[in-house]
């Protein structure tokens, strides 16, 4: 096969955030893929996974999460958010994101759930017992612009980690389409590797 010919395409790192990016006229912030093995700790254990985010996240800080949701737009039957996870009792900001989700893939209960907008998305899938699997399909090194900071509450971050994924149903049909970021890990969190 000749060179830049493909069956493949090309996986856009930052979708779906970057929809959100260029309708408010925002430049894209750097971003880079990286190996597993360059993801550092906890984040790595955060991020490595082929496991739901929000499960994992509550694991790890032993909290439940809420969603927030910074923005909405909805195509037929093509659901797009950009979001924030909270921890539900210390209100600590635990991922930034965006999803891309295919409403029509969903039972009626859990597409209002989703629509509604009070859950995240690995939640409803819990509670509606949606089987599915996780796709990861990069991992990433963020620099984050000033609205990723902001929406984080950050004053400052070099790089921040995060991933591509996506969410396959049983019968092979894509769920959703997901950037997932995760803020700057607390200092005593850093070491946490299990």
């Amino acid at each position: 096969m000749p060179p830049g010919n493909t069956t493949e395409p090309k996986l856009e790192l930052l979708y779906p955030l970057d929809e959100f990016y260029t309708r408010a006229g925002r430049p894209l912030p750097l971003v880079a893929t990286v190996s597993p093995e360059e993801v550092p700790q906890p984040y790595r254990r955060l991020l490595v996974h082929q496991d739901d985010m929000t499960p994992t996240l509550e694991g790890f800080h032993g909290e439940r999460i809420d969603l927030r949701v910074l923005e909405r737009r909805v195509q037929g039957e093509a659901y797009m958010r950009q979001v924030i996870l909270v921890l539900r009792e210390s209100l600590q900001l635990v991922e930034y994101g965006a999803i891309l989700i295919h409403l029509d893939q969903f039972p009626a209960p859990a597409r209002e759930a989703i629509v509604e907008g009070k859950k995240p998305l690995g939640t409803v899938l819990a509670e509606y017992g949606i089987r599915h699997a996780n796709r990861p399909q990069a991992f990433l090194r963020i620099t984050p612009d000033a609205h990723i900071r902001q929406a984080l509450g950050l004053a400052d971050a070099d790089a921040l980690y995060g991933r591509r994924n996506l969410h396959i149903g049983s019968d092979g049909r894509l769920l959703a389409d997901i950037l997932e970021i995760l803020p700057p890990a607390p200092p005593a969190e850093r070491g946490k590797s299990e």
